[in-house]
């Protein structure tokens, strides 16, 4: 198996669903309450259950969030390349998840904030590796330079995955700059693009990430929700790989789910544009159901597909 190395941030999750958001200065009762491994554990799921093996190179506390995501990583056979933090916990998000499936989060961080010059020497790349760092590493004031000097020494052929997430106005310039500059494959959803390159039109700004701010890029994913996902290619083609319609009870993870499913799917070789609608496959299955680390398997994802086509050629046919 290929390995998809996350060099990172994972942090612990407090669900609590409730049917809107309070108004200012109200409370509600949620209906449910959960305690579930959180943040870059969501990708590094959905990669190790489709198919690759998995390594988380982030940082993790010494207290008692960071000991549960060390069991939810080793329940998921995910290895651990860096020793735990001794003075700090890891970090730790509430999540409030509302009827019509969409999350709002208010995040404190820890140690994985924390990540210096020296940190991830521990970190021996393989030649067929494959790594990944979101938005919300670089976010932090305590981290940034670190993982953006490590980035900026990955050896020639690994390829590089970003996903700038939702924080990355958050990001300095700079820094922001350097990583898109290393980037292999770029994957962010429409109002991160748009963040990024300055439009409100997806395709534009497609072909604004690839040629100003991605050189390097094989290619460019912009996530569009049910609507699916927009990819463009080093060669200039594009294509709208739609998405499925089902029932979401809840987003969170979405995005994770859809960059582990494409990596993995890339990983085995698959076409671009066919990684894309696995990705779409594995993130429709995901808001389906609850909890941010909800992302199928390779088996599920093909028979969901498969599914899928039954029911478009039965519809053609009758």
């Amino acid at each position: 198996m290929t390995r998809l190395v996350h060099a990172g941030s994972a942090v612990v999750d407090y669900v609590y669903r409730l049917d809107a958001l309070p108004s200012p200065g109200t409370e509600k009762t949620a209906t449910s309450h959960a305690r579930i491994a959180g943040g870059g554990f969501n990708l590094m799921v959905a990669g190790r259950r489709t198919g690759m093996e998995v390594a988380f190179a982030g940082r993790l506390g010494s207290g008692p969030d960071g000991d549960f995501l060390r069991a939810a990583l080793a329940a998921e056979n995910i290895d651990m390349l860096l020793p735990p933090a001794d003075s700090l916990d890891s970090g730790n998000s509430i999540v409030l998840v509302t009827d019509d499936a969409e999350r709002t989060f208010v995040s404190w961080p820890g140690a994985e904030s924390v990540l210096g010059a020296t940190d991830l020497v521990p970190v021996v790349l393989r030649p067929d590796d494959w790594v990944f760092t979101s938005g919300y590493t670089l976010s932090y004031p305590g981290s940034r330079e670190a993982l953006a000097s490590w980035i900026e020494t990955l050896p020639n052929g690994i390829p590089f995955v970003f996903d700038p997430t939702p924080v990355v106005l958050e990001i300095p310039q700079p820094i922001l700059g350097r990583v898109l500059a290393q980037t292999t494959w770029l994957s962010c959803n429409a109002t991160e693009a748009a963040a990024i390159a300055g439009t409100d039109e997806i395709a534009a700004n497609a072909a604004l990430l690839m040629d100003r701010h991605c050189p390097k890029a094989a290619g460019v994913v912009i996530r569009n929700g049910k609507a699916g996902a927009l990819i463009r290619l080093r060669d200039g083609s594009s294509a709208t790989v739609p998405g499925f319609s089902v029932n979401a009870i809840d987003t969170n993870g979405a995005g994770d789910t859809h960059i582990g499913a494409f990596v993995s799917a890339l990983s085995r070789g698959e076409e671009p544009s066919t990684a894309v609608r696995y990705a779409n496959a594995a993130a429709a299955i995901s808001v389906t159901r609850p909890g941010g680390s909800s992302a199928p398997t390779h088996a599920e994802i093909l028979a969901f597909i498969a599914s899928r086509e039954d029911t478009a050629t039965s519809l053609m046919t009758a």
